[in-house]
């Protein structure tokens, strides 16, 4: 059993936990691990350079997630974590108040910076990372999306100057909390990339595509955009299936909403489906190419988006979505699984 999962940070790495409990349940190797091989190809696209190192936010939260590390209440960054150092740094006056690194992660972008400044990439460095978290032992095989640096920027109105302003992606959504209207967003450095090794035969190669509920714009859809992933994905011979972000016209966590808003996206459902696309020669194109799912799971909240996209020709159902725990996580993936006959 070969499962690729396309996934951002919070959402997505919650969803693979889950997703390596059924799989430790229905395809058990005798030794509490799975037998079945899970490649998650992470959103590199939120990364960025801070206090000279190297952060890769996503790839971060899914490592410590399925490594068991991660800060549950917030859903990233590291379990009994510390911050002196950037305490130390603001009282230098250097760094920035609104985006603090802990001690214990400063230590992962240290390392990385490291490696990636003696020549690894960041498909090598990322796999010295996931060593420590023993993320192989489980079944896992982490990638970026690209080995080239990608950085979503989003174009905001300048009040001051009367035009446009650019701001990192992070800033738009740690700092202000999306609350500045977005004009568009632009991912610098996305047109010259290319997929990170094992990304497209990731896709080809697979039992199973899943779409987790990651943020639709500017997780998901970032890694699709980079050069080649998205037309290999529609023309795989693997089935594709999603879980929907939105629950009853909202996101389930961060501010997706505001980042579909921006793209002239109705956050719901069923909207966010056909965003997305439906794959084959009667399906329907996404809003940014050819489409890419073949069925979408909805909450129970949503059943009317899974009626509506049925009666379009989608394969759709509704369940409940939401991830209290690994339990209902693994029912959840479960769901999505038997979508699509897997």
């Amino acid at each position: 059993m070969r499962i690729t999962v396309l996934s951002g940070g919070v959402g997505g790495a919650r969803f693979t936990r889950g997703l390596l409990a059924l799989l430790r349940d229905r395809h058990p190797d005798g030794h509490g691990g799975t037998t079945a091989e899970v490649t998650v190809v992470a959103n590199s696209g939120d990364d960025m350079w801070l206090h000279g190192v190297r952060v890769c936010p996503d790839l971060d939260t899914l490592m410590y997630t399925l490594g068991g590390a991660v800060h549950e209440e917030q859903g990233w960054g590291r379990r009994d974590e510390t911050s002196r150092v950037s305490a130390d740094l603001a009282a230098y006056d250097v760094g920035w108040d609104w985006f603090t690194l802990g001690d214990l992660d400063l230590a992962t972008h240290l390392a990385r910076t490291q490696w990636l400044r003696e020549g690894l990439t960041l498909t090598e460095a990322t796999e010295r990372l996931a060593r420590r978290w023993d993320l192989a032992g489980q079944g896992v095989r982490l990638l970026p999306m690209s080995d080239q640096p990608v950085e979503t920027h989003v174009v905001v109105a300048d009040a001051e100057g009367g035009g446009e302003r650019l701001i990192h992606f992070e800033e738009w959504w740690v700092r202000h909390r999306a609350a500045l209207p977005a004009l568009r967003f632009e991912q610098v450095g996305l047109a010259a990339s290319t997929p990170a090794p094992g990304v497209l035969d990731a896709l080809t190669s697979a039992d199973v595509v899943v779409l987790p509920p990651s943020n639709p714009v500017v997780s998901v859809s970032t890694i699709l955009a980079v050069p080649g992933v998205r037309e290999t994905l529609a023309a795989s011979p693997a089935p594709v299936v999603g879980v929907s972000p939105i629950v009853g016209g909202a996101a389930v966590r961060g501010m997706a909403a505001q980042c579909l808003a921006t793209v002239g996206v109705d956050a719901t459902a069923e909207a966010v489906a056909r965003y997305l696309g439906r794959r084959g020669p009667d399906g329907t194109p996404g809003l940014d190419g050819p489409g890419v799912l073949d069925a979408w799971l909805v909450d129970d909240v949503d059943t009317d988006a899974a009626a509506a996209l049925r009666a379009d020709g989608w394969r759709a159902s509704a369940a409940p979505t939401l991830m209290h725990d690994v339990p209902t996580t693994a029912r959840i993936a479960a769901a999505a699984l038997a979508l699509v006959g897997a």
